[in-house]
């Protein structure tokens, strides 16, 4: 299988990675030259100069970009114009529902499939290969890339028609927010209260307050290490959208656009480029603030 993989940012980099020691022939391409050569000089193998270089053969053509805009300008301005009939294209770019539908629209024209297939488990799982992918689109296209999604992730499903995908991970994005905003205000109470958090944490660990977040992300939490993992400022895109489906569907989200919130007040603070835990920092800010 012909494989063209466009995006190599702190995600789609290791991804792409994975690929070369896939069954598959692998070709890829950045918009931007320094992550293309890191890239190159990390794996030691070559990147194309150009889009139509990368997907001149491919059967799939795999997309990790950033937002609506970038996705909807690779596939209309760049990519239908080079692929073949039969191509699918899998785009693991978190973006609306409605930019994956309206893709998969335009690709049906030209005979290419369009499957929106967003990840979940961040960097760390990508380095590691042990992504989750949501997917929305035919059953038929998907069993098509299955065998590429071997490559990077631990579990892939199809869970509706196009746009589901994006769907489920706005759903993961929620369920995440959530907990985050849970932990951080159970570790600023505890230290409020002068707790050891960190035998405190331990303790809980091993009860119903157990969580990923909890487990891969409190002592760093703990030390205010947050130079890593899940950028705010992505998270922040993710529940925009997130937002705006929930006023198109007439569903309440109040702690979800609260914690929104406070992800903006970590901006405020120059943390936009910190993981999702520095939630933590907006309280910490609040409390320095009201002692002031």
């Amino acid at each position: 299988m012909n494989v063209a993989f466009i995006g190599l940012g702190t995600m789609g980099a290791p991804m792409a990675g994975h690929l070369l020691k896939s069954d598959c022939a692998l070709r890829v391409y950045n918009r931007g030259a320094a992550r293309a050569q890191q890239w190159s000089e990390r794996f030691g193998a070559p990147v194309s100069q150009t889009v139509a270089e990368a997907v001149a053969e491919a059967d799939v053509v795999a997309l990790c970009l950033g937002a609506d805009e970038d996705v909807r300008a690779m596939v209309s301005e760049h990519l239908l114009a080079h692929l073949k009939a039969g191509v699918v294209i899998v785009d693991h770019s978190t973006t609306s529902a409605a930019l994956a539908r309206d893709m998969s629209a335009l690709c049906d024209k030209q005979q290419v499939a369009f499957i929106d297939a967003p990840v979940s488990g961040g960097q760390a799982g990508a380095e590691a290969g042990k992504l989750t992918v949501m997917a929305g689109g035919r059953e038929e296209a998907f069993a098509r890339i299955e065998p590429v999604l071997d490559g990077y992730a631990a579990k892939y499903r199809l869970v509706g028609e196009s746009g589901a995908g994006q769907l489920a991970k706005m759903v993961n994005q929620v369920c995440i927010a959530g907990l985050l905003q849970g932990l951080a205000e159970g570790i600023h109470l505890g230290q409020s209260a002068g707790l050891d958090m960190e035998a405190v944490l331990d303790t809980i660990s091993g009860g119903a307050a157990q969580s990923w977040q909890m487990d891969n992300r409190a002592s760093t939490m703990l030390k205010g290490q947050y130079d890593f993992g899940f950028a705010v400022d992505w998270m922040r895109k993710d529940l925009g959208y997130v937002l705006d489906e929930a006023r198109r569907q007439g569903a309440s989200l109040p702690v979800t656009a609260l914690v929104d919130q406070f992800y903006a007040q970590v901006q405020q603070l120059g943390g936009g480029r910190n993981d999702t835990s520095s939630l933590l920092r907006a309280l910490q800010s609040s409390l320095k603030g009201e002692q002031h």
